[in-house]
């Protein structure tokens, strides 16, 4: 999508720290991280939000890929937090469908 800030990045049009990349996902470093660790997960096919996924086999593939970067990470052992945001009363900020990792510190809940 040509107004879409993740496929630009996808297209190599908008640098960013790249993390883990293969033919289906890229995952990125957050430019306002929360956490040490905060990565972003997505799919490099755009798709605007979870409600809108028809390959229901793709969350788990990016799954693996999350499990993938957080054992790269260091994070895998003690812990993490994923965390998808949908539609604009839940809190999603970009329209491309994108998971959270965060970690290398205390989750705590309620998020502040």
């Amino acid at each position: 999508m040509a107004d879409c800030i993740f496929c630009k990045i996808v297209e190599g049009d908008i640098p960013a720290q790249k993390v883990y990349e293969d033919h289906e996902f890229l995952v990125f470093a957050d430019v306002k991280p929360q956490a040490p660790v905060h990565h972003l997960v997505i799919p490099k096919e755009h798709i605007s939000n979870i409600m809108e996924i028809k390959d229901q086999d793709l969350l788990g593939r990016l799954f693996g890929v999350i499990q993938k970067v957080a054992q790269q990470e260091g994070i895998s052992e003690k812990g993490f937090r994923v965390v998808n945001n949908c539609g604009d009363d839940g809190g999603q900020t970009v329209g491309h469908i994108h998971f959270h990792l965060l970690g290398g510190r205390f989750m705590e809940w309620p998020p502040g």
